[in-house]
């Protein structure tokens, strides 16, 4: 290698910081302890409920029953909170919640119900999932000039 350069005082004398551990609890944003932050999100089924395909009060039990908390489903106890305003069903959670977690559930619910080949979950902002056809009017045009 290079020549080496010979090393002062003031050099050797300097403290290097300890390496940090894997998995150690790092000073930020995951270390602050204080004010529950609250998660609210929220399942918009007004179309499909206006058709009378989707009984919300339904999939409300259906969520209910499924949250994972802590690996048991059916587990909320007061983290998670499942209600129902007319044909939108809320999610409040105090812990770590997954909006793509809700996701999962409804398509899931959507699946075993066999309305998944009609609706689909769609993300209208950042909190809100809303159920929403699909768009099949190309199939119909084609129908029509045969």
């Amino acid at each position: 290698c290079g020549p080496s350069l010979p090393l002062t005082r003031a050099s050797r004398n300097i403290e290097m910081p300890a390496p940090a551990k894997k998995g150690a609890v790092v000073k930020g944003k995951a270390g602050q302890k204080g004010k529950k932050s609250t998660l609210k999100f929220y399942l918009d089924c007004t179309t499909a409920e206006t058709d009378s395909i989707l009984d919300v009060g339904n999939f409300e039990k259906y969520l209910k029953e499924n949250i994972k908390v802590q690996g048991k489903a059916g587990n909320l106890g007061d983290a998670v909170v499942v209600g129902k305003e007319k044909s939108k069903i809320t999610v409040t959670s105090e812990m770590a919640f997954s909006k793509r977690y809700l996701k999962y559930l409804a398509k899931k619910y959507l699946k075993k119900h066999q309305m998944r080949d009609f609706l689909r979950v769609v993300s209208t902002n950042k909190s809100t999932y809303e159920l929403k056809y699909y768009n099949i009017q190309e199939n119909d045009a084609d129908e029509d000039s045969e």
